[in-house]
């Protein structure tokens, strides 16, 4: 949990960043990708988790 919220943290500033400083915006386009990556990541994990629960 902790590593998909640095994820998230990390994308929301490279977001700001990206999207306050001109010339910038591939700082917004990588905050963008690290969002989706830790949403992907999160989902994977938590599905891991209630396939190992419905097995037992």
């Amino acid at each position: 949990m902790a590593l998909f919220l640095f994820i998230l943290l990390v994308a929301v500033v490279f977001g700001f960043v990206g999207a306050i400083v001109k010339g910038l915006i591939w700082l917004l386009v990588i905050g963008c990708v690290l969002f989706v990556l830790a949403l992907l990541y999160a989902g994977l994990k938590m599905g891991r988790k209630t396939a190992k629960t419905k097995t037992r």
